[in-house]
């Protein structure tokens, strides 16, 4: 069975959040007052990831990205990995993740089935670093490396890009993915509860930044693999791919081809809208695989043409860990 929206698109991803904690608190996605955490008894079980995979593998989808908040603090997470691995229909498992304790995982999650990761780093200076995530900079590089180790492919660094904080070294960051062989992408902050509100100030059209990289190295249009929606460009006489995700300066909404799950099972159909379906109280219910799938499909057909974050930016009030991005 094979399912689309209600504006022909194929919903083909499905980015999975197994937690909204994290040991980092970038301020633009969990504000560090933020303490309204989901509990974790109603964080949906291994067991009921997997129905819920398979109920979306019917409908076509065939990629998931594991999310968070940060997907490595949940300590079922290897579990979870042998859910979707053993789901028939389900293609790719991916992993976005701030690294932090990835040195540690790396290895045993690329046995389990997970193929690429994406890792966040806003920062090569250990200052800028530590003020935008509250964190430590070394530990990220250590996951990098590590996961290089253990033979993923690619390794896609996520930079989001915020005046004022990071945006000089967006060159710098360019030499350091061409010398380890990872995939480079920007991002735009997106105003996504108060932290992303918080980073207006610093917001960045990444067009600014696509042509000083140009400039500086030359880039021609490329073809990357992935779900997601970036515009990718290759670095001329090198190997580097660089990808820019522009939902506000040029949003990519009539290609959508995603939806997001929360931690405690809702179907959230846009990042930019609060509408969702609690899929956690049918499945808790005993609902077969058929309902389930039948519920997914029928509120495919809800889902928006196109995000509001231009016009009604204060709409989102959840952060930005509860979805992952």
């Amino acid at each position: 069975m094979s399912t689309t929206d209600g504006f022909g698109r194929s919903i083909t991803y499905l980015r999975l959040s197994v937690t909204d904690r994290c040991d980092l608190r970038c301020f633009y996605c969990l504000p560090r007052s933020y303490r309204d955490f989901q509990t974790p008894a109603n964080w949906l079980t291994p067991g009921e990831i997997g129905r819920i995979a398979l109920a979306f593998a019917e409908i076509g989808v065939r990629h998931v990205r594991l999310t968070g908040g940060e997907p490595l603090v949940r300590k079922e997470l290897g579990s979870i990995v042998e859910a979707l691995n053993a789901t028939d229909g389900i293609e790719e498992i991916s992993l976005s993740t701030n690294a932090l304790r990835l040195a540690d995982h790396a290895e045993s999650l690329r046995q389990r089935g997970v193929s690429r990761v994406n890792v966040s780093l806003d920062s090569l200076r250990p200052e800028t670093f530590r003020r935008v995530t509250g964190g430590d900079l070394s530990g990220v590089l250590a996951g990098l490396g590590a996961a290089r180790e253990a033979g993923y492919a690619p390794i896609k660094v996520n930079m989001v890009m915020m005046r004022g904080i990071n945006d000089d070294e967006a060159e710098g960051m360019a030499e350091f993915c061409m010398e380890n062989g990872f995939t480079l992408r920007f991002i735009e902050t997106m105003p996504v509860g108060d932290g992303g509100r918080d980073a207006a100030d610093h917001y960045l059209p990444l067009e600014e930044i696509r042509q000083r990289l140009d400039r500086r190295f030359g880039l021609a249009p490329a073809a990357m693999r992935g779900s997601g929606p970036a515009r990718y460009f290759r670095v001329a006489e090198s190997a580097l791919v660089v990808g820019f995700i522009t939902p506000l300066s040029q949003h990519f909404c009539d290609t959508c081809n995603r939806v997001r799950l929360s931690a405690d099972g809702r179907l959230h159909l846009c990042l930019g809208e609060e509408e969702d379906l609690d899929l956690r109280t049918p499945l808790r219910a005993g609902v077969s695989i058929e309902q389930l799938t039948a519920l997914i499909a029928d509120a495919l057909q809800r889902k928006p043409m196109r995000h509001d974050f231009n016009e009604t930016p204060e709409r989102i009030l959840r952060p930005m860990s509860a979805l992952g991005g």
